[in-house]
């Protein structure tokens, strides 16, 4: 048996930013240096951030990346780091002839191996996802190259994220050719509860491929898109070897005792069973096996718990929003409202408290509660905020133009927003919106009202969910921890959680009004929206006959509501946004038995 101590690194790349994401490779191969690391893997696609989407069609930024991962190599090397194995994702392109259904330029989600100041090898994504929020046939042409390098006397094979997720490919390859360990750089996004399922597939492909198994995955925000990390390292019966920290970045260092190699270098084809056939490249970089060392012990990080999970990737995605797209402070209208409050505390505990600004915009049918709520809040947190009272503007609007029954109570709504934007317009600031999954579902909002915004931190979050997280929230008052600022007190007044949610846009108004009642609601939403039922399998799932006829309808006619909302993070297997891709001019009904 050999030793090798590997250092994944779980980094924050920013998408497009290939010279920033060069600086970070060297340095994070610097601490892995400092921490005697033998071998460093970073995230799919790190050099260039991931996803790319569109940019890769573009000619000028695929030789950019091209280019990126050359001088990667070089700088290792200057910086007196060449000795230590580097394996980075960027995007590489394939020399095939153009032919029609192939992405322009061919380009391939790639990963390279430097070493001692040039890329040694290469090797490419071989199975390419098409599914959720995926569209790699769009963007890719599929990998054929399954490098195993020798070092330290161990076999080290590397495959790209998908390439676990589905059958055949490289892992089967890697079974039959054999290897010490397999690296694979991932870009996985969140989803809840997503960390079980992670862990048994790596386990399970560890056992296929009959050695250890090195996982690294992405960490931080990206538009819609959460990546938590998770990385992690099983042996090759699928133990659990090490687990990273998620939501936050962190270099994973592992020693791993493993069987040392047998075959000789040389390129050889492999049945990939799958349909296709495999390269394998076989090089070596050092034969020999290191002296025997004392190993350090394996980080295993405490696993969170289902709001925990949800509530940092919230935090994350808005940080790092705010953050990439170079906003210096939020701002979000506060109606002493659950909505409201939760996403001013997120925003909070994303960016810190001195730059949240919260607007209170009461209207003639505004409760004193609202108003005292929404004060408390802000005593209690510490954010900016100022009243503007909206009962003139609307009057002055309602003199010139008559309105009435929804139109009136929209106007309202579309007032405040007006006024958030304006604030947006001179003071530079992100505006948030507050709206959530049900509302949104339902239509249960109004369009350049209360939907007018730049970015939307709880759109993919149930109402029962919205309760559920702020009770959490609240629960953590006081303790200390790096997505939390340890307020003294709970962030979230008691009475904006217990309190009937209401619109307030006319005397005794409550969402019920509209709504079913949200726990009915939202398990009838979860089936029809993120498990795609059809009405006669939403009635056998036990849901209403005549509730059903009724919630289908109102989703089904909000579709052009939702394609103008702002993005928001994704943590459901089915968001509205990148997953969810219904015509908005659309005749097809769903009928109930």
């Amino acid at each position: 048996m050999a030793q090798l101590r590997i250092a994944l690194a779980q980094t924050n790349p920013a998408v497009g930013d290939l010279a920033a994401n060069t600086d970070r490779l060297v340095e994070w191969t610097r601490r892995a240096a400092d921490r005697g690391a033998h071998l460093v893997v970073f995230p799919e696609m790190f050099l260039t951030g991931y996803p790319v989407e569109d940019l890769v069609l573009r000619t000028s930024f695929v030789e950019a990346s091209v280019a990126a991962v050359e001088e990667a190599a070089r700088r290792l090397q200057e910086a007196g780091l060449g000795e230590i194995p580097v394996v980075a994702g960027y995007v590489d392109r394939a020399r095939l002839a153009p032919r029609v259904g192939q992405p322009k330029g061919s380009p391939l989600d790639a990963a390279a191996l430097l070493y001692r100041g040039r890329v040694v090898t290469r090797t490419a994504k071989h199975h390419l996802p098409n599914y959720g929020v995926f569209d790699e046939y769009r963007y890719f042409v599929r990998g054929d190259r399954l490098p195993i390098f020798r070092l330290h006397g161990v076999d080290v094979a590397i495959a790209v994220c998908e390439d676990l997720w589905q059958e055949g490919g490289p892992v089967a390859v890697v079974a039959r050719a054999g290897a010490g360990l397999l690296v694979v750089p991932n870009a996985s996004p969140y989803e809840k509860e997503k960390d079980d399922v992670r862990l048994a597939l790596v386990a399970r492909r560890a056992r296929e491929a009959g050695c250890a198994l090195a996982y690294v995955n992405q960490v931080g925000g990206q538009d819609e898109l959460v990546f938590d990390g998770d990385s992690l390292v099983v042996s090759a019966s699928g133990e659990p070897i090490a687990r990273a920290t998620r939501f936050r970045e962190e270099l994973l260092v592992t020693d791993l005792e493993l069987p040392e190699g047998e075959g000789e270098p040389g390129t050889f084809p492999v049945d990939a069973a799958d349909g296709t056939e495999i390269t394998v490249e076989r090089l070596e970089l050092s034969g020999r096996p290191l002296e025997a060392y004392e190993p350090e012990p394996p980080p295993v990080a405490e696993p969170l718990d289902d709001t925990a999970e949800v509530y940092s990737a919230l935090v994350l995605a808005v940080r790092d929003y705010v953050a990439k797209n170079g906003f210096r402070s939020v701002i979000l209208g506060l109606s002493g409202g659950i909505d409201s409050a939760l996403t001013a505390t997120i925003a909070s505990d994303a960016i810190g408290p001195d730059r949240v600004h919260a607007v209170l915009m009461p209207s003639r049918y505004s409760s004193d509660h609202s108003l005292s709520d929404a004060r408390e809040l802000v005593d209690r947190q510490g954010i900016n905020a100022r009243t503007v009272p909206i009962a003139d503007i609307v009057s002055g609007f309602e003199k010139e133009v008559e309105l009435s029954g929804i139109a009136a109570e929209n106007l309202q709504a579309r007032v405040r927003g007006m006024i958030l934007m304006g604030l947006s317009n001179e003071h530079g600031h992100l505006v948030l919106t507050t709206g959530n999954k049900s509302e949104l579902a339902t239509g249960y909002s109004t369009l350049y009202g209360d939907s007018a915004g730049g970015f939307a931190p709880i759109k993919d979050v149930l109402k029962t969910l919205v309760w559920d997280l702020s009770r959490w929230r609240n629960a953590q008052a006081g303790r200390s921890g790096e997505l939390l600022h340890g307020f003294a007190v709970p962030p979230i007044p008691e009475n904006s959680i217990e309190k009937e949610p209401s619109a307030e846009l006319r005397p005794d108004q409550r969402d019920t009004d509209s709504l079913p009642d949200y726990a009915i609601l939202d398990r009838l939403l979860g089936d029809y929206v993120e498990k795609d039922m059809g009405s006669a399998e939403l009635i056998a799932a036990g849901h209403d006959p005549a509730l059903v006829t009724r919630v289908i309808r109102l989703v089904d006619l909000a579709e052009y509501k939702r394609r103008q909302y702002p993005p928001g993070p994704k943590i459901t297997p089915k968001n509205f946004g990148r997953d969810r891709r219904l015509p908005i001019t659309n005749r097809w009904r769903e009928t109930t038995p």
